[in-house]
């Protein structure tokens, strides 16, 4: 329901990107000199250089906001997040500790906890090859997301992920949207099988 995928700051629209607003607080990213450089060389190549281009998994947090519908599968012990985007998995592991790194995992390593009814989950262990958005947004391997998962009725989740990473921002920043449930008949997660040729 966003155009974050696209570009997580406020933008206009161009050549197949729609206008949207961004879903950073404040709208201001804290990269530091030398990130901001890259972060623009990004830009200027982001028609080839966006890893999703070449259909590699798009890391957390872009995952979730991603214009493609995901299903939650939640048991005891564990949590699994089943996308559509080319039979992406991520699951979340409760109550247990990270695993020893450094490790370099597409979507992180995922540990979860519950603080009354918000789902909190603690994501580490990056490959430093994906990007926040088209727009050229990035972290290297020392991101660290704490995202926030909050019910705020039966059909959407309020969505925040604070991004920490001291090689490429000055301190650390948050993003939120909102998730909706798809309530369509007979909805389903179809096939999508990203072709990079």
């Amino acid at each position: 329901m966003t155009t974050a995928d696209w570009n997580i700051q406020d933008h206009i629209g161009d050549k197949g990107v729609p206008p949207g607003r961004g879903i950073v607080e404040g709208n201001e990213i804290p990269y530091r000199p030398e990130a901001l450089a890259k972060k623009q060389d990004n830009f200027k190549n982001r028609d080839t250089a966006d890893p999703n281009t070449k259909c590699w998994l798009p890391g957390v947090p872009r995952i979730m906001y991603m214009p493609y519908p995901f299903q939650i599968a939640q048991g005891p012990k564990q949590i699994s997040f089943l996308f559509e985007y080319v039979h992406a998995v991520r699951n979340v592991f409760m109550d247990s500790p990270h695993l020893r790194g450094p490790l370099d995992i597409w979507l992180g390593d995922s540990r979860g906890h519950w603080d009354g009814d918000t789902l909190v989950v603690d994501v580490n262990n990056f490959i430093d090859t994906t990007w926040f958005d088209h727009a050229g947004n990035f972290h290297s391997d020392e991101l660290h997301v704490v995202e926030r998962f909050t019910p705020m009725g039966p059909d959407h989740v309020q969505y925040e992920a604070t991004i920490e990473d001291p090689k490429v921002f000055t301190r650390p920043w948050k993003m939120s949207t909102t998730l909706y449930r798809h309530k369509e008949k007979d909805g389903e997660l179809l096939e999508y099988e990203c072709s990079a040729y």
